[in-house]
C-alpha cells in the first residue's frame, strides 16, 4: 500500500475557479507531478461571475469559455477525466472508486463547489425553475432567457441583485423576491441598499420584499408560469431564476465519513478529518466559514499547493474586497459592515457614498463604498488589516 501511495497522483475532483487555480500553482512549482481531475462535466474553463451579466450582453455559453477542458489539461498537463462522477472516498485506503474502477492517491483534493439553493415551492412547475451557478446551467437556460419577457429572481442577495439589473438592463421585465425588508441585507447597510433599491426601481425593476414564494405553476398563458406570492399576490411570468443563495456540495465528503457542518470542515492547511484529504473552494469551510468568492479560493489554493508539494503552509487570509456588479450603482464593500456595528460613519455627495463601520474599540471593521467614492476603496482596506483564517 505504501508504494502505491508514493507512486499514486494528486487527485482532484473537480473542475471549477478553484480546482484549476490550485493546479495552475502547483505548475509554478513542479511542472511534472502527476495530477488527475475527475470533473462531472466537460472541464471547459471559463470566468464564473461571467454568469451574472451574460444575458445584457447577449452572450451565449460558448462565448464564456477560456478554454476547452482538453485544451488545459495539455497546457497544465494534467490527465482529465470529464463527464465523470466520482462515487466514493475510501481515506484509509487513499483510493477513490468511479464506475466501478479505483484509482489510488497520494493526496485528495474535494473542489466539488456548490449548488443553487432552491427554496422548498409547491405547484407543479417546481422542477422548471432556472438556475445559473454553472456554465452548463446558463447553456440549458440561455434560449428561455433570451425569449422571455417577465422574469421572476428569486432571492434579492448578492447574485440575484446583479442578476435582476442585468436582466432590467437588457429590457425585460423583472420582479425581485426576497423575505428581507432590504436588499442584500446580509452585506449592505440600509442606506446604500435604499440607494441601490431606487437604482433597481429607475429601470423597472419590480421588488418585492418582506415577502417569499409560495407556489410556481403552468399557466395556460402560452407555457408562461402562475406564481403565487406568501402575501397572496398572483403573478404570471415567463421564467422564474433561483438565486437564494449556495448548498456546498459535500455528499462524497459525508459518505466517507469526514466532518460537514455548512460545508467540508477544513484545519488552517485546508486539511479534512481525513489524511491526506484536502477540501478548496465553494465547498470548504474554513474557520466556521463558507467563502464563496474568487479571492479566497485563489489565496487557499495557492497555500494548498504548498502544502500539497510538502510546504506546510496555513492558510491566511487578508481582508477582501467584494466587488458587486451593478453597473447603475457600482458598489464596493469589504469586512462587516451589517452586524455588530458599534458606529456608522456616512459621507454622502454628489459623487456616492461611503459607508464606514467600527467597533466598539473605534476600529474600522468594515465599509461600502457606492459610485465615485469607490476609488476609496485600497486605503480602506489597508486600515482593516489582515486577520488569520
Amino acid at each position: 500500500m505504501m508504494s502505491e501511495q508514493i507512486d499514486a497522483p494528486i487527485v482532484i475532483i473537480g473542475s471549477g475557479f478553484a480546482a484549476y487555480q490550485l493546479i495552475r500553482a502547483i505548475r509554478r512549482s513542479d511542472q511534472t507531478i502527476k495530477i488527475q481531475v475527475f470533473s462531472a462535466d466537460n472541464g471547459d474553463d471559463y470566468n464564473k461571475p461571467d454568469l451574472s451579466h451574460v444575458v445584457s450582453k447577449q452572450q451565449l455559453a460558448s462565448d464564456l469559455v477560456r478554454a476547452s477542458g482538453d485544451e488545459l489539461a495539455r497546457e497544465l498537463n494534467f490527465e482529465l477525466h470529464a463527464n465523470t462522477y466520482v462515487d466514493s472516498i475510501e481515506p484509509d485506503q487513499h483510493k477513490i472508486m468511479v464506475a466501478g474502477k479505483v484509482y489510488p492517491y497520494a493526496k485528495l483534493v474535494i473542489a466539488t463547489g456548490a449548488r443553487a439553493f432552491v427554496p422548498p415551492l409547491s405547484g407543479n412547475a417546481v422542477d422548471r425553475i432556472v438556475t445559473l451557478n454553472s456554465l452548463q446551467e446558463y447553456q440549458v437556460a440561455e434560449q428561455e432567457l433570451a425569449l422571455a419577457k417577465r422574469v421572476l429572481v428569486i432571492g434579492g442577495g448578492l447574485i440575484g441583485t446583479e442578476l435582476s439589473m442585468d436582466l432590467a438592463t437588457a429590457g425585460k421585465r423583472v420582479i425581485t423576491v426576497d423575505p428581507c425588508d432590504q436588499l442584500m441585507a446580509n452585506l449592505l447597510p440600509e442606506y446604500i441598499a435604499t440607494q441601490l433599491s431606487k437604482q433597481m426601481q429607475q429601470i423597472g425593476v419590480q421588488l418585492a420584499l418582506n415577502n417569499k414564494v409560495s407556489s410556481i405553476s403552468s399557466s395556460e398563458d402560452c407555457g408562461a408560469f402562475q406564481v403565487e406570492l406568501a402575501n397572496g399576490e398572483s403573478l404570471i411570468v415567463d421564467t422564474v431564476i433561483s438565486a437564494a443563495g449556495l448548498q456546498a456540495n459535500t455528499q462524497l465528503a459525508l459518505q466517507a465519513g469526514l466532518a460537514v457542518k455548512r460545508g467540508i470542515v477544513v484545519d488552517k492547511q485546508m486539511q479534512t478529518t481525513a489524511m491526506d484529504v484536502y477540501a478548496l473552494g465553494d465547498c470548504a469551510e474554513i474557520g466556521g466559514k463558507v467563502l464563496a468568492y474568487l479571492q479566497p479560493a485563489l489565496v487557499c489554493a495557492n497555500a494548498l499547493a504548498k502544502t500539497l508539494l510538502g510546504q506546510l503552509t496555513a492558510v491566511v487570509l487578508p481582508a477582501m474586497l467584494v466587488k458587486v456588479k451593478t453597473p447603475l450603482y457600482p458598489i464596493q464593500l469589504a469586512g462587516q459592515a451589517v452586524q455588530q456595528v458599534n458606529r456608522w460613519q456616512l459621507d454622502i455627495d454628489a459623487q456616492g457614498t461611503c459607508v464606514q463601520a467600527f467597533d466598539t474599540d473605534e476600529q474600522l471593521q468594515g465599509f461600502v463604498v457606492a459610485e465615485q467614492h469607490m476609488s476609496k476603496a485600497f486605503g480602506l482596506l489597508k486600515r482593516l488589516g489582515k486577520a488569520p483564517a
